[in-house]
């Protein structure tokens, strides 16, 4: 077994669950806000993939972003410092989602990223110390708690994303 196996299999199976969610989907359902202050099935999406995007370049490599660096933040025509944090009901209710064409680039790009770095992963890199900035959550974490901390946030997020596919149209999000 390998390090990053466990966490592999997890984003995995949360992935698998959020293609089988968003399969189908036209742009009205996938732009819909349930309630002023929720977030669309698009807004969780990018947001998920952006949040894996600034994991695994920026806080476990130290890189920039492929938000930044692929041009991803152009496309979506949003800025390259956004990332989804603090987002008030009027933020949520100017946001224009791109076509999934966009949205589901990012992500395989993004996905790709997390399974190549995670998959090369050895034991001992398991217990090295990253530190977290910007903003007031610096703080030392060891790559294996960044990494629970990803797969939370996703698992979290995908939960989000099935269970507005479900509101809104009916099962569909499990294979």
């Amino acid at each position: 077994m390998a390090a990053g196996d466990a966490v592999l299999w997890a984003l995995g199976r949360n992935w698998n669950m959020v293609d089988a969610a968003v399969e189908g989907l036209d742009a009205e359902t996938l732009a819909r806000q349930p309630a002023p202050e929720c977030n669309s099935i698009a807004w969780l999406l990018w947001h998920m993939n952006r949040v894996i995007d600034n994991f695994i370049n920026q806080r476990l490599q130290g890189q920039q972003s492929f938000w930044v660096t692929q041009g991803w933040s152009d496309r979506f025509g949003m800025a390259e410092n956004v990332r989804g944090m603090g987002w008030t009901a009027e933020d949520l209710a100017g946001w224009t989602a791109p076509d999934i064409e966009v949205l589901l680039g990012y992500q395989e790009t993004v996905r790709q990223a997390a399974r190549e770095y995670i998959g090369a992963l050895k034991w001992e890199d398991m217990e090295r110390e990253v530190t977290f900035p910007p903003e007031a959550e610096t703080r030392e974490h060891t790559i294996a708690t960044a990494l629970g901390q990803l797969v939370w946030d996703n698992v979290a997020h995908g939960g989000q994303i099935a269970y507005l596919r479900g509101l809104f149209q009916g099962m569909g999000w499990h294979r």
